[in-house]
Formats: C-alpha cells, structure tokens, sequence
C-alpha cells in the first residue's frame, strides 16, 4: 500500500483519506487501527487496571448496574456506561439489545426463537437475545 502525508498548519484535526479500487482486508484493517487509535478501553481485574484491544472484547453489557467486558477468558469492570464503550469500540461491534453490545466478529451461530426474537452464542460461550428493536439491523448486518 502506498502512503502519502502531508503536514498543514491549516489542519486543525488529523484525518486519513483511502483510494483504492476495492474494500480489501488491509484496507479494513488500516481503517480499524486508525479509527481506534488514541482509544484507550480499560477494565478493572481483581484490583488491576488491564487495557484492551477492541479486538479482544467479544461483548460488553450492563449487568446488575455494572458495566461488565467480556474477552476470551474473563471478564473486567469498567466504569464507564455502555453508551460510552459502544462510541470507542466504534465499527465491527453492534448493539444487540438496551444492556448488550457485542463484536461481530466473534459471533459463533444466531439461533431464531419465540415470537421473532433471535438468541446468539459467541465463540467463547457467551449467549445473550438479541431484542426486536435491534433485531432488523442485525439481520440487515447478516444478509437475511
């Protein structure tokens, strides 16, 4: 890929231009790294303030008033609300329901269920229903 910068006093704000012919999976991933630089997702851990990529969060969601991050593995605390986490995750995550955002990359199977509403597995186990008010976007997301 090449790469042309250029430096102006009259730009108050960086922003980055792509041309390219076809959406490839560098260019995606170019866009992904720049849209989330500076970004900084935090989660507490047993006393512990661990940082984390957006890439290895598979979903966030309100449980019990907290606001609970889900990896592989474990889960984190944050602080912030999920509105908050959902603005810097930014592409590639979706809201599913009022209490859940979820990475769409690690979406392992969708399953339909009662009266039109859909449940989700993750990779990691994870299972969560996907509410009727978010459930067109989420099919549009699918192809159905």
């Amino acid at each position: 890929m090449k790469v042309e910068l250029k430096i102006s006093k009259e730009v108050k704000e960086p922003y980055a231009v792509i041309y390219s012919d076809s959406l490839t999976d560098e260019i995606t991933s170019a866009v992904m790294y720049l849209e989330n630089t500076g970004k900084i997702i935090t989660g507490e851990d047993n006393g512990r303030i661990a940082v984390l990529q957006p890439s290895e969060i598979y979903m966030v969601r309100v449980e019990n008033e907290r606001t609970v991050i889900y990896g592989e593995n474990k889960k984190f605390f944050s602080p912030k609300r999920l509105y908050q986490l959902e603005e810097q995750l930014g592409n590639g995550f979706m809201k599913i329901s009022k209490s859940s955002v979820i990475n769409l990359s690690h979406i392992k199977c969708v399953e339909p269920s009662f009266k039109g509403m859909m449940s989700l597995v993750m990779k990691n186990g994870l299972k969560d229903w996907i509410s009727r008010k978010y459930l067109p976007d989420f099919k549009k997301y699918l192809g159905i």
